[in-house]
């Protein structure tokens, strides 16, 4: 095995350990309990902690103390995945730029591991992927259900371009970019948190065509 994220989603959007039976079971140390068995068990794979809405300030702080506190108890902790669920206006890109920053300053690899632009009409907090969350459909939410009209493509096009300008800022840091579903069609975000609507966060359609957002990526090193 070459990386394992042995911890996921541990965190409160304030930063503080989620009340987990984990947490009640074993206490406060119960993640380093979890790395130390982790590295055990495979000494040669790299571990990883991995969350949702980092690019936050104020959770990104308990993520830092969290991290802080393994590397602090000799656990050889070598990556953090920003999960990176984001929409046309969240996060700024000053704030994920910081967010990179931060945990490279940690001398932690930073992986965006569930990238995907939203971009239907706001109905839930930006940056939160509780996938308990549930709403009631809105014809209002569900604006592109007959196709994804071009002036959107150009600005899903645009926001993916921004958002690897700031990746390939961090080259050396940033070692990883994974998207959360292949294509429009198998996105989680089709059915979560209002079942049945149609969203076009991917670089591919639902024809499994490249849009313009694929070609924005390609070029964005240039």
């Amino acid at each position: 095995m070459k990386g394992w994220d042995v911890a996921n989603e541990a965190l409160d959007e304030d930063g503080s350990l989620r009340k987990t039976p984990w947490l009640e079971i074993i206490g406060d140390d119960y993640l380093v309990k979890a790395y130390e068995f982790a590295h055990e068990a495979d000494p040669n794979a790299e571990l990883y902690y991995n969350d949702y809405f980092l690019e936050n300030p104020i959770k990104r702080k308990g993520a830092i103390a969290l991290l802080g506190k393994l590397k602090a108890a000799g656990i050889p902790i070598v990556g953090v995945g920003i999960q990176e669920h984001v929409t046309f206006t969240w996060p700024k890109l000053t704030d994920l730029d910081d967010a990179i920053s931060d945990f490279g300053k940690l001398g932690l690899k930073v992986m965006i591991t569930e990238l995907d632009v939203d971009v239907l009409p706001a109905s839930k907090k930006p940056g939160d992927a509780d996938i308990n969350r549930k709403e009631k459909a809105d014809p209002k939410l569900d604006p592109y259900t007959k196709g994804f009209p071009d002036d959107m493509q150009e600005k899903l096009a645009k926001r993916y371009a921004d958002l690897f300008g700031v990746y390939l800022k961090h080259r050396g840091t940033v070692t990883r970019v994974t998207f959360w579903g292949l294509d429009d069609g198998q996105s989680w975000l089709n059915g979560w948190p209002i079942k049945g609507r149609t969203e076009h966060p991917l670089l591919f359609d639902r024809a499994g065509h490249p849009k313009p957002a694929y070609h924005a990526v390609l070029n964005a090193p240039k």
